[in-house]
């Protein structure tokens, strides 16, 4: 297929599946997107037991997707920038040292938690995995996804204080968690995969604390700096055409993210961070009227109108991969999936419980704030992507990488449809 072809029929699913969604099941987009997508790959294994070419089929065209590539390549910097665009940015910094804690520091703790915890309980299932591979599962699944998490936290009537603080971690972490993955990666690379670059990474040799501290901060201090200059710079530029010509403003936009992604992966600094920050600036929520009206009403309806569209996709890949992911299955995999989910969570409430705690002796939280946070952390398609990546290094045993797929998309799943269908009850 070609790819206006893939694009043509990406877009047809998403028009089908979202009026389905509308008129029959009438659950949050995300959940109902992904739940349709979910029952269609199902139907689609099951024929393929009498008829193999139907799944042949399918699998060829899903994987011509590349849904990491499609993903991490091209989507994430334009659902990052539009999520970062809506978010009160005067509450964002009253609420910055929370925010930072649980995106930094909840993440750093989670990602250790999952690998430990992996590392200890998955021999007893029978499932041996190396310590620093276990790590790669720990950092790929510890961010919460902010495409998922955005698109409810909306609906639910949470106070400003609590919703910006789930928000703003999840934009935060995203590209946290993207570095911690892309430097672990680093080390198992060095360790185990002699001269091979990793893919998005700094190249081998030795690594050290230092070079560690080092891949670190270039990213992510680096991101941040360069979001911030290209916000600045793009926010100016807004206000100086000053809603005169819409249609600049919108390519003024489009430019920031395509320029600032590819520039921001040239010099080897976190894109994510980068559309966060670029986000932030050259949004209105939270300033004051002359700022806020610098940038135009129209950007902004088309950053939502695109965020929509490319999220409905999003969760129908996400849905649809299960075609190819299922070729992993095994007897024992349903097992390390249910306890992946159990080891997933407890990281999770421990890295939010602990920050929080410790926070709470100088500051006030809303009530329930841990277990809201816990159950909220939703998973989404940029722990699949990164977890597909892993495919790319011929040193990670086919087994290792399959445990871990499952076991990601195993906790994907768990996240959108029991937590994202759960919470509201939840909050209740």
């Amino acid at each position: 297929m070609s790819i206006l072809d893939l694009i043509t029929l990406l877009i047809f699913l998403a028009a089908v599946f979202t009026l389905i969604n509308i008129t029959v099941l009438k659950l949050p987009s995300t959940i109902g997107l992904m739940a349709i997508a979910l029952m269609m790959s199902v139907v689609i294994l099951i024929l393929g037991y009498a008829f193999p070419a139907v799944t042949r089929g399918a699998e060829h065209i899903i994987e011509e997707f590349d849904f990491k590539e499609v993903l991490l390549g091209v989507m994430l910097n334009f659902l990052l920038f539009a999520g970062a665009l809506s978010v009160n940015l005067k509450k964002l910094l009253e609420e910055r040292l929370p925010v930072l804690v649980l995106a930094v520091g909840g993440t750093l703790m989670s990602t250790f938690i999952v690998g430990y915890l992996v590392y200890t309980i998955f021999p007893l299932l029978g499932v041996e995995i190396e310590f620093i591979y276990c790590l790669l599962f720990g950092a790929l699944i510890s961010p919460t996804d902010p495409i998922a998490v955005l698109s409810l936290t909306k609906k639910f009537g949470l106070s400003q204080n609590l919703e910006i603080k789930i928000a703003g971690e999840s934009l935060f972490n995203d590209g946290v968690g993207v570095v911690v993955f892309l430097t672990i990666l680093n080390i198992a690379m060095s360790t185990h995969g002699g001269a091979e670059a990793a893919h998005g990474a700094h190249g081998g040799g030795e690594v050290t604390a230092a070079s560690v501290a080092i891949l670190f901060g270039q990213e992510v201090i680096g991101g941040v700096l360069m979001g911030a200059l290209f916000g600045f710079l793009g926010f100016r530029l807004l206000d100086f055409i000053d809603n005169d010509h819409v249609e600049l403003e919108v390519l003024v936009t489009l430019t920031l993210v395509m320029v600032g992604g590819r520039l921001a992966e040239l010099i080897h600094v976190s894109a994510p961070l980068a559309m966060v920050v670029m986000g932030l600036f050259i949004g209105n929520e939270g300033r004051d009227e002359k700022l806020a009206n610098a940038t135009g009403e129209y950007v902004f309806k088309f950053w939502h109108l695109l965020d929509e569209a490319l999220n409905a996709i999003l969760f129908i890949l996400v849905g649809l991969e299960m075609i190819v992911i299922a070729g992993t299955f095994t007897p024992n995999s349903i097992l390390v999936g249910a306890v992946g989910i159990v080891i997933v969570l407890t990281a999770r409430f421990i890295g939010v419980a602990v920050p929080v705690k410790i926070m709470s002796i100088f500051r006030s939280f809303e009530p329930k704030t841990i277990s809201i946070l816990t159950w909220g952390g939703l998973r989404g398609g940029i722990s699949v992507a990164l977890a597909l990546s892993l495919s790319d290094f011929d040193w990670i045993q086919p087994a290792v990488f399959e445990t871990i797929l499952f076991a990601t998309y195993c906790c994907v799943v768990f996240s959108i449809l029991v937590q994202g269908l759960t919470m509201k009850s939840l909050l209740k």
